[in-house]
């Protein structure tokens, strides 16, 4: 039988080449779950909006964003000529929010859809467990399709709501996605001082004490597994919050300021000292934005 793999990332296709598994290899390098998403049916305006907005915002090169990402990405088109499509990703944010973006350009090009498994990827898996991990996966089903297609549609949109309704809908086979999409609608502006899970969850842990910058981020990353985020993310949320005013490096510690604690007690607003001009949770630009989150309802809501 044939198989195309569809990998999250460099770290997995080493593991996987390891694995001996058999197939032919197609490495997801996009993380989705940062920046804008322009809603459009085609994946190719898609990409074109994101290598763009990734250059002028992120510093990501437009050509290396080409050759890493989208011509890698062109070999998904072919996709109908296997037997079988293998996804192979893992339940956070990060790695959910890929998962959603790859069916829907699957399902965008490909002539006829091949069958198509998900596989319940572990955090720190090892090579050996590749082959016990590809024999459990599970079937996508038609329902499970449009139900991503659904999602990926709504996390493109201008307003969260849908992809709130969507969250608490069953799920069928995409198991994880609730909760994944939990994740990120916590990261919407609390209602009530502006801050996000993550900056709150950062600046919550600097009240009580100054941090190594990486030490921050271990503590994150065994605490807040669901979000996935790398260093390349976290030093961008960081060095927003520096550039606020709310935390400050201190011999290369890092450590909260007073307007950070006023914030955390409510009686500033972070929205006031950061700049939204140009970001994005997916569809939504922050900008004037009426979406917040509210943690007393644990749900979003608008101003």
């Amino acid at each position: 039988m044939s198989y195309l793999h569809v990998l999250n990332g460099d770290v997995t296709l080493t593991l996987f080449r390891q694995s001996k598994v058999p197939g032919e290899m197609v490495v997801c390098r996009e993380m989705m779950c940062e920046g804008k998403i322009k809603h459009t049916k085609d994946p190719e305006r898609l990409l074109e909006s994101r290598a763009k907005h990734l250059e002028f915002h992120y510093g990501i090169d437009k050509q290396t964003y080409q050759n890493n990402v989208v011509e890698e990405l062109e070999k998904l088109k072919d996709s109908s000529s296997f037997e079988e499509v293998i996804l192979w990703f893992e339940y956070d944010l990060f790695c959910q929010i890929n998962l959603l973006f790859i069916l829907y350009y699957i399902r965008s090009k490909a002539d006829k859809l091949p069958l198509i498994s998900i596989v319940d990827l572990p955090h720190h898996v090892e090579a050996s467990a590749f082959n016990l991990l590809m024999e459990k996966r599970v079937r996508l089903m038609p329902q499970d399709l449009q139900f991503a297609d659904d999602a990926w549609d709504a996390y493109c949109m201008d307003t969260p709501q849908a992809l709130e309704t969507i969250s608490k809908l069953n799920p069928g086979n995409l198991v994880h996605l609730p909760q994944a999409i939990h994740a990120h609608l916590q990261r919407f502006p609390d209602v009530h001082n502006g801050l996000s899970f993550i900056e709150s969850y950062f600046l919550r842990k600097l009240d009580v004490g100054k941090y190594r910058w990486q030490d921050l981020y271990s503590l994150f990353w065994n605490e807040q597994k669901i979000y996935g985020f790398g260093d390349f993310q976290l030093d961008i949320l960081v060095h927003r919050m520096e550039a606020a005013g709310v935390v400050e490096d201190e011999n290369q510690l890092l450590k909260i300021t007073s307007l950070g604690r006023e914030i955390l007690r409510n009686e500033e607003n972070y929205l006031d000292y950061t700049v939204l001009q140009h970001r994005w949770m997916g569809g939504v630009r922050l900008e004037n934005s009426p979406w917040r989150w509210d943690p007393g309802t644990n749900s979003i809501v608008q101003l």
